[in-house]
């Protein structure tokens, strides 16, 4: 057999990367015009050539088809020809659908796209009546995150805008620290575009965004209306209130309208996991919990497990990265194991995942025990969930089922699937869905499954948190083709 030589790949290389180049432009114009391209539910938006390389790659092997930039390209290409109205487009499964009609009859991808975006033409309605104001209380880990998501996501700007930062003033630099910090992180890389600091209006400007830096020790003390702020959602990321009480603080502020805390709310408050119970919000809805990175996380593994296969019993061990609440060397803390250093060592603690997996999923009230180790490292963690269920299956018709459920169920966005056989935590650093399944890892015998079940606990959370500020604030868009999951990333 002849081995392979360059030209059997170079040259195959080279053109999809021109395509993937040509991309770039088409589908910037169609974003600034609110039009939100993805591809397989990966954002197609703000991607180098070869993030949009991979992402082709990624489809072929997950969903087991031939997309290429061959396919998607004349797609898109008749898309940024048509007059399209704010939308969310899948281009990837456009062009799969492309594909297999092809093969049927003849019709040109411009007949194909005029028709299937046929709804959106011409139709120029903003996914908000007006851009909803966002307000960070914090700047810390999540907080920081969420400013790079919200400043990405600007779009248009008619959508969230991310008008203000409170905080706490640690000194006289306190503004060029803050500013420091989110230009560079040791975990998540450097900022994304431009950020330049007016002093003189304690202001930060992230890629053209004015984003004021309000300095105060509680509630009470901010009118964001000062500050042309109106109607706001206000990002509670401190965890120091939790409860309808302490959260409410913020409603008396002039200009904050609503509240979403990035924590488990007590109480009342209702907590969100994005894509598993969004359609409990209501308009009437001041205060709601985005709930925790690990609900977050193996709530819509469960649902989707258990909406198949039926959880009779099961346990989850947690395999947390540590947390900014340890220390780093050993010292007092009021938790057991905590006060002991982070960096060197494996702790033992509690978890509230799982007694909140049953607010959520009722349905597996008693069925479920958890506990959490934390780790040495700084991100990325690791969900175990050892199932037992209503009925016998095997590893190939659970593999397959997840790895549908995370290419075409209503739970696309929060579930990520790879069958990588050498993928550690660190690969998955930067993640958008809420949590990832180890298709290798999976272990089933008769009627009992073990998943390992990845999760971004920083970035990941943050991108669920924003599904629930844009839940919140209404935003809408119509979906092509029909079975995309919109509020993604």
């Amino acid at each position: 057999m002849a081995l392979p030589s360059l030209d059997d790949y170079f040259p195959d290389w080279k053109e999809r990367e021109a395509l993937a180049e040509a991309m770039i432009p088409l589908i910037g114009r169609l974003y600034r015009k609110n039009v939100v391209t993805y591809c397989y539910g990966r954002a197609m938006y703000n991607q180098s050539v070869t993030q949009l390389m991979k992402t082709h790659r990624y489809v072929r092997q997950i969903a087991k088809n031939e997309l290429s930039e061959f396919e998607s390209y004349p797609i898109l290409e008749a898309m940024a020809e048509l007059d399209l109205g704010p939308s969310h487009i899948d281009v990837g499964k456009l062009a799969t659908r492309y594909m297999e009609e092809a093969e049927a009859g003849s019709i040109t991808p411009s007949e194909f796209v005029q028709r299937e975006c046929g709804e959106v033409i011409g139709r120029d309605v903003p996914p908000i009546p007006e851009p909803q104001d966002i307000v960070l209380y914090g700047f810390g880990r999540i907080g920081r995150l969420l400013a790079r998501l919200l400043v990405e996501k600007t779009g248009s700007g008619e959508q969230l805008r991310l008008r203000a930062v409170v905080v706490r003033k640690g000194a006289d630099n306190d503004l060029a620290k803050r500013a420091s910090l989110l230009r560079r992180d040791s975990v998540h890389g450097s900022f994304q575009g431009t950020l330049r600091v007016d002093e003189e209006n304690s202001c930060i400007i992230a890629n053209g965004n004015v984003i004021h830096v309000i300095y105060a020790n509680s509630p009470a003390e901010v009118d964001y209306e000062a500050y042309g702020i109106k109607n706001a959602i206000v990002i509670d990321n401190t965890g120091a209130w939790r409860d309808e009480e302490g959260l409410g603080q913020h409603l008396k502020s002039k200009g904050a309208a609503k509240v979403v805390l990035t924590a488990p709310g007590k109480g009342d408050i209702k907590n969100i996991v994005s894509g598993v119970n969004s359609s409990d919000m209501d308009h009437n809805d001041s205060i709601i919990a985005a709930a925790s990175c690990t609900t977050n996380a193996i709530v819509p593994v469960l649902k989707a497990v258990n909406d198949e296969f039926e959880i009779e019993h099961g346990h989850m061990e947690t395999v947390h990265a540590y947390t900014n609440d340890q220390n780093l060397i050993d010292n007092y803390h009021k938790k057991n194991r905590r006060g002991r250093g982070a960096p060197l060592n494996m702790v033992i603690t509690e978890t509230g995942a799982s007694s909140a997996v049953v607010r959520l999923l009722p349905e597996l009230e008693g069925k479920l025990t958890g506990n959490a180790i934390r780790v040495p490292t700084p991100n990325v963690s690791l969900a175990i969930l050892n199932l037992t269920v209503g009925r016998s299956t095997d590893l190939a018709e659970v593999s397959d089922y997840l790895r549908n459920a995370s290419l075409h169920s209503d739970l696309q966005r929060q579930i990520d699937f790879t069958t990588s056989p050498d993928i550690v935590s660190s690969d998955l650093v930067g993640n958008r869905h809420a949590c990832i399944v180890d298709g290798e890892a999976t272990i089933v015998n008769d009627n009992r499954i073990v998943l390992y079940v990845w999760y971004d606990n920083e970035f990941g959370y943050a991108c669920q948190v924003v599904r629930v500020v844009q839940k919140m604030s209404g935003i809408s868009y119509p979906l092509i083709p029909q079975d995309v999951v919109g509020m993604g990333f």
